[in-house]
């Protein structure tokens, strides 16, 4: 089992459609025993693939291992992917996880489920606080969705320099999303690094919300899905070298 976070220290770049979207891709295009695991407060993904789900209280209680996680994954309409779903009590996620005795408690959560999965996909907070370190320690790889402007790149760099502090870091890679083409910030950027895997931005990524599924599912052949097919198999490879 493997775990991959999606995350970014900035928000708005598309960090929860991507991880929809790459849960589908271990799920459907490599046959991956799935798990999205939604980690932000603001439950975008488990929306997306849960809407009729009843939200509670309970994903805080599966930090404090108060409650099992098994007890709160729902199925989602595609084979092979489950959900752990998020809801408001994760708000103070920082405060919960400085309150804990514990540094490695993703980690902990996360192992107890390799019988069950072969791949979790953590959609995370946005944040370079105590969060961020629990997902640190906790996954084998750290997708960092950057948007081609100076903003999204700082945060990149940002994170780039924190993990380079930390012991066993797990491997960084960075994607270009919601890419604009006819942008010319965004063509240089992409000029500047020409071997970063790219997402467009598309309307088919902005009707998941509404449609409560990834674009793989109504749009299989997308230019998106495309490249997100590209990107998905570098992962598997760097997976595989790990």
């Amino acid at each position: 089992m493997a775990t991959i976070a999606v995350y970014s220290s900035k928000g708005g770049v598309g960090k929860t459609t991507l991880a929809v979207n790459l849960a589908w891709a271990a799920a459907a295009l490599s046959s991956r025993r799935t798990l999205l695991w939604d980690l932000d407060a603001q439950s975008g993904a488990s929306f997306i693939l849960a809407p009729n789900r009843k939200a509670g209280d309970e994903a805080r209680a599966v930090i404090e291992r108060d409650l099992s996680p098994r007890k709160l994954i729902v199925p989602t309409s595609i084979p092979n992917l489950d959900l752990l779903p998020a809801d408001a009590s994760l708000r103070t996620l920082d405060v919960l996880f400085s309150e804990i005795d514990s540094k490695k408690r993703l980690l902990r959560i996360s192992e107890a489920l390799d019988k069950d999965y072969d791949r979790i996909i953590v959609d995370c907070p946005p944040g370079l606080g105590v969060t961020a370190d629990q997902v640190i320690r906790s996954a084998d790889l750290i997708l960092l969705p950057v948007i081609p402007s100076t903003l999204s790149g700082r945060a990149a760099d940002e994170l780039s320099a924190h993990l380079g502090y930390k012991k066993g870091a797990p491997s960084l890679l960075p994607v270009f999303n919601l890419v604009d083409r006819r942008r010319s910030a965004h063509r240089a950027a992409l000029d500047a690094i020409p071997g970063r895997h790219a997402l467009p931005m598309a309307s088919l990524v902005e009707q998941m919300a509404d449609r409560h599924a990834p674009v793989g599912v109504y749009a299989p052949r997308a230019p998106f899905v495309q490249a997100l097919g590209a990107l998905w198999r570098e992962v598997e490879a760097r997976l595989a070298k790990s």
